[in-house]
């Protein structure tokens, strides 16, 4: 017998609104917000009248998430240091959806960054969930003919900047364990052959916790500041985990916790982003939920 919640079309589709918010916002918390307020106009409208709920559920949440990016632009205008996006702990086999996996990954997510909030919308809704174009006309306010240009350009803009990786999840492990474990050691000629010549490091403190404010690059001055890490914190607990569909890490350093997102390709760690900013691991304490849902 099937109950009530499980017919109900918002109850069926959640995580992929829950997907779909996060991947226009960058932010789990912004996200769930976002789909709570889903939930609240899908409440008060004639449910009996909706053709379609799936497409109904997505344009409201792609509508609410666009309002939020709107405010949370301002917002970030005043933030301090760099901004990354929030990282959620997902299972494992959300890596065994390559797609997936890519669409939420950390390297994406900061491309997606650089778009304004319709072509982050179009972006996310034609080439990560494949929505029709007149259904995401109808979502963004927008005529079919607009949403195709818009498309393209973003397609062009984040192709242009988007890290291709093209490794299995067991090589990542590999590269990713020996990265950590020179962390936690200090060992210094082990975190250099772990990273890439021409790695880039990046940190969200966002003026709360402790971290570097501009992008390090370069395998020896990330390296080597990486391997005081185990002078300072000779205590902390690293914690292999996934992060966003990949190999990353949980730091407990007395307390303060800290995730990382590593990026891995030609068998060398490209990119390491680091998020330390309190308020963005709130996330790290459950398995996030995802679905493209088609």
């Amino acid at each position: 017998m099937t109950s009530r919640d499980d017919a109900d079309p918002f109850v069926a589709h959640r995580n992929l609104l829950f997907t779909v918010a996060y991947e226009m916002l960058g932010s789990a918390a912004d996200a769930e917000d976002v789909v709570q307020e889903t939930w609240l106009r899908w409440a008060d409208v004639d449910q009996a009248q909706v053709h379609d709920p799936r497409a109904y559920l997505v344009r409201i949440v792609t509508r609410q998430s666009l309002n939020r990016l709107r405010t949370l632009a301002r917002r970030r205008e005043d933030y301090v240091g760099e901004w990354l996006p929030e990282p959620l702990l997902t299972a494992p086999d959300v890596a065994e959806d390559v797609e997936l996996a890519e669409s939420v990954s950390m390297a994406l997510l900061t491309v997606l960054e650089t778009l304004g909030p319709t072509e982050r919308a179009v972006f996310v809704l034609r080439e990560v969930f494949e929505t029709p174009y007149d259904e995401i006309a109808a979502a963004v306010g927008k005529s079919p003919a607009a949403v195709r240009q818009i498309a393209t350009r973003a397609r062009n803009h984040v192709a242009a900047r988007r890290p291709r990786v093209d490794v299995d999840r067991g090589e990542q492990q590999a590269v990713v364990g020996r990265f950590l474990a020179a962390v936690q050691t200090g060992d210094l000629q082990g975190l250099l052959d772990a990273l890439a010549p021409d790695v880039v490091m990046l940190a969200d403190g966002g003026g709360v916790a402790q971290a570097i404010r501009k992008p390090l690059r370069g395998a020896e001055p990330v390296a080597r500041l990486l391997a005081q890490f185990a002078a300072f914190a000779p205590n902390s607990v690293i914690e292999p985990v996934w992060l966003n569909g990949s190999p990353g890490a949980r730091i407990d350093a007395d307390g303060e916790l800290t995730a990382v997102s590593l990026v891995v390709e030609g068998g060398r760690i490209t990119r390491i982003l680091a998020i330390r900013n309190p308020a963005k691991l709130t996330a790290l304490d459950a398995v996030a939920a995802l679905s493209r849902d088609r």
